[in-house]
């Protein structure tokens, strides 16, 4: 039995100005901003040892999906310290980069960049679990409860930070189908997410066969990966998906509008009913497949041709699982109904790959206590403000930001990384009152709507206001 966790030393009693529960790329973004703003007392907190961004999918060769430029500061200040290109420049990588006239970087390139800001910036604080958020109305301040945890992820220390503001940046979790749930969490049982391809690749290469779930990029890259290190002629891999095709993601330059601050501000002034049917039509704007990650596949699959015969590798689009189940100690049986022929069948295998995306973590467990300060929209989903903050009985003073959390409210943007820096930018000058990054007006050829483009707002006030946060010190 663990002995009771001891008070830990006790942070200022003096409210910070801002907590960062989470530090993911997003919240990583805003602290490295927040970084030279030095009237700013800030400070974050993670549950993980270290930063630690998709490790189960860096998969060789994988590339990032946006430009390097779409990195954690670039887009909001050029000449930030923590820019990628001043990682390489102090790396001595920026003429090898410059030659090897890449736009789009690798998967681990670009995690090794985060590492490298998250191991420089001052007060992010890992191994510390974030338990709970209270509003304190005697103070006016948020109370934010955390458990620091020993090198073994257990409870070691107890803590308590105030803060007149917190920002929430806790990312996204595996999504498992309601049928596979009850075999990805039994032992022994060879079905897993995605997240967890490399840890149990070696093995998975070696079954007799094996089905890949999922026609986003990361069932791509699965798929092309285990295409790739199989035997030809016996490869033996059915890789089945939801979607109607195995399709490209729109990467066409007016497309590519739909990732820019105009058109998230435009998705947010429309109504609940609107937003919630374009997040469910959008998918291949942020959803799709690579299309070079499709061509390589083509290319493998083809290049198997080549002596005659087909692999022996099964594609199916317009496919869900209806139910899973175990066949004998070793095997799974999955029921299968393709959607348009209305066409059931079963397909037995040796291991599952779940390609099946990822989802907003709740926020229930940490936002218990502000429950009852909460705003809801018509589906009990939290509603948040064009300067993302959630929106909060006007008696709480504070504020309470949130990053990528807010699909339902700003569109198929919140998750993507080329809008992690004007997004920090627009909650640090929300958060300040000033605007210590000023931000463009207009950013796209696009005009959304029948309205003119809207001017950006300027940091400002609203109900619940906060006092502009310049502590001259």
């Amino acid at each position: 039995m663990n002995p009771t966790p001891t008070p830990t030393r006790q942070e200022p009693e003096a409210p910070r100005d801002l907590v960062g529960i989470g530090i993911g790329p997003f919240n990583l973004s805003l602290a490295a901003l927040a970084h030279p703003l030095t009237q700013l007392d800030t400070v974050f907190y993670e549950q993980r040892p270290g930063f630690d961004w998709h490790p189960g999918l860096m998969v060789d060769g994988a590339t990032l999906q946006v430009p390097f430029l779409a990195d954690l500061v670039t887009l909001a200040d050029p000449a930030s310290p923590w820019s990628f290109l001043n990682y390489l420049k102090t790396l001595g990588r920026l003429f090898p980069f410059y030659f090897a006239e890449r736009f789009h970087i690798q998967r681990a390139e670009y995690d090794a960049y985060c590492r490298w800001v998250a191991g420089s910036l001052p007060g992010l604080h890992f191994a510390h679990q974030v338990d709970a958020v209270r509003w304190n109305p005697e103070r006016d301040v948020f109370e934010v409860d955390f458990t620091q945890l020993d090198t073994d992820g257990e409870a070691e220390a107890l803590g308590r930070a105030y803060t007149r503001n917190i920002v929430l940046g806790v990312g996204t979790a595996p999504h498992i189908p309601e049928p596979l749930k009850p075999l990805v969490e039994a032992p022994g049982v060879p079905v897993i997410h995605a997240a967890d391809y490399l840890a149990h690749r070696e093995k998975f290469l070696t079954a007799e066969h094996i089905t890949v779930i999922g026609a986003g990029q990361s069932g791509a890259e699965v798929f092309l990966d285990l295409l790739r290190n199989r035997p030809a002629g016996r490869e033996r891999i059915h890789w089945l998906a939801r979607t109607e095709a195995f399709a490209p993601m729109e990467y066409s330059k007016l497309g590519l509008e739909h990732f820019t601050p105009d058109y998230t501000r435009y998705f947010h002034a429309l109504t609940e009913p609107v937003r919630d049917h374009l997040v469910a039509t959008q998918w291949q704007l942020h959803k799709g497949i690579d299309a070079d990650t499709l061509a390589a596949i083509h290319d493998e699959l083809y290049r198997r041709t080549l002596h005659g015969g087909w692999p022996d590798a099964v594609l199916t689009p317009g496919v869900r699982v209806r139910t899973a189940g175990r066949v004998a100690t070793t095997k799974v049986e999955l029921h299968l109904e393709h959607i348009q022929q209305g066409a059931r069948s079963r397909l037995t295998t040796d291991a599952v790959v779940l390609a099946t995306g990822y989802r907003e973590r709740p926020l229930g467990r940490i936002l218990a206590g502000l429950d009852p300060y909460l705003r809801r929209d018509s589906s009990e989903r939290p509603r948040i403000d064009d300067q993302f903050r959630l929106v909060l009985d006007p008696a709480v003073t504070g504020h309470a930001y949130v990053q990528n959390a807010e699909l339902h409210t700003h569109g198929v943007g919140a998750p993507d990384l080329g809008l992690a820096a004007w997004r920090s930018a627009t909650i640090l000058n929300s958060l300040t009152g000033k605007d210590p990054y000023p931000l463009p007006g207009r950013t796209a050829f696009t005009t959304f709507g029948l309205e003119p483009h809207p001017q950006i707002p300027p940091a400002r006030q609203t109900a619940g206001t906060l006092t502009p946060l310049v502590n001259e010190r």
